[in-house]
């Protein structure tokens, strides 16, 4: 895939233009409500500051997380944010996050600091930027994910890290565009050699007897990969 092929792909996806009118609409209330420039812009900053952390946190603890698919009102949706996207890493139908969990989730995150900060002007001013900083960090998952080789030494590593992540040992390497958490909380590894291969990489602990306890998510993947490869539901 040629860099332009990316692109094209990426900025044509509606996930995508979603979050572009997202951003337009929260920046031109910021700019309309505004009395001064200063707190929208601390707003701005603070949800930059705050962006990578926010990353590690919901992948580490909540996506990777055992609790939602114990229960069958959310089963359908760990499989759709996360179990999925392991299971399959090159299925493109859930490399982009669902909108119905990522706009609620960009909006609790960033309307009350910025609120805090600016009021409804700081607040739209956050929630702007916050739609931006997920538009960069779905751009960073579709290099990691894409058969798109990266020129940029960033994007190699955080490519690396990421692979690793879906294909080698699942309990580490949960930033996605930063690696800085990751390295604070001691889940970074930087190379595969010294970090045991994990058994639950595909399935993310679901396994044969979880399904048995908690089958909602084996029933919502009827059907699916049923010849033998690891990545098939309720494998041990």
């Amino acid at each position: 895939m040629s860099r332009a092929d990316l692109l094209k792909a990426f900025f044509l996806d509606s996930t995508v233009l979603t979050y572009v009118v997202m951003a337009a609409v929260g920046g031109g209330l910021a700019v309309r409500w505004a009395g001064t420039v200063w707190p929208p812009l601390v707003a701005v900053a603070l949800t930059a500051l705050l962006y990578p952390l926010a990353e590690y946190g919901l992948h580490r603890c909540v996506l990777h997380g055992r609790f939602l698919y114990k229960a069958r009102l959310t089963a359908s949706l760990w499989k759709r944010i996360h179990f999925d996207h392991h299971r399959d890493p090159y299925d493109l139908r859930v490399l982009f996050g669902a909108l119905y969990t990522t706009v609620p989730t960009i909006a609790l995150i960033t309307v009350p600091v910025g609120w805090a900060v600016g009021g409804r002007a700081g607040a739209s001013a956050a929630f702007a930027a916050g739609s931006l900083i997920i538009s960069l960090y779905e751009f960073c998952h579709c290099v990691q994910h894409l058969r798109y080789a990266p020129k940029s030494r960033f994007l190699q590593r955080i490519k690396r890290h990421h692979l690793a992540h879906h294909f080698h040992n699942e309990r580490g390497n949960y930033g996605i565009t930063s690696v800085v958490w990751d390295r604070v909380f001691g889940t970074l590894y930087e190379r595969t050699t010294g970090v045991p291969p994990s058994a639950t990489v595909f399935n993310l602990g679901y396994t044969a007897i979880e399904a048995k306890r908690y089958p909602w998510v084996a029933e919502l993947s009827a059907g699916a990969r049923r010849d033998g490869d690891p990545r098939r539901v309720g494998t041990e």
